[in-house]
């Protein structure tokens, strides 16, 4: 399963990919992963917040629901396992990403400058 996962992250992030032994490496850590055939999304709960560590589906699949959904399975497991809010960090260009996650609730709370190879990152958040 984790080939599969590293091989969708490629599809999604060519400039950064990250292999199975990376995703193995998340979930030794303690990192959750829910995936389809066509989308992931990695998160960490601690204590009472949880984190979306990476999130992504497939080029051909994109605008169909995929990210929503899974962003939706993360936030209700997140909060089973009593977190009270998520975060997450959202390139400051990836006008599609940060749509959907303000479409999901979530609102700027900060910046990470240069966070993605010299480019901000912008910290949301949403109460769960």
């Amino acid at each position: 399963m984790l080939n599969k996962i590293a091989t969708l992250h490629a599809l999604c992030f060519p400039r950064n990919p990250w292999s199975a032994d990376e995703f193995a490496n998340l979930k030794n850590q303690g990192c959750e992963i829910i995936a389809s055939q066509n989308g992931f999304i990695v998160y960490r709960t601690t204590i009472d917040e949880s984190e979306i560590i990476t999130i992504g589906v497939a080029p051909d699949a994109r605008r169909g629901g995929v990210a929503s959904a899974m962003l939706a399975l993360a936030e209700r497991d997140a909060k089973s396992h009593g977190a009270k809010k998520m975060f997450l960090e959202v390139e400051i260009t990836n006008a599609p990403a940060r749509a959907l996650y303000e479409s999901a609730g979530y609102t700027a709370v900060g910046t990470r400058p240069k966070y993605y190879n010299g480019i901000d990152g912008i910290i949301m958040s949403k109460d769960l």
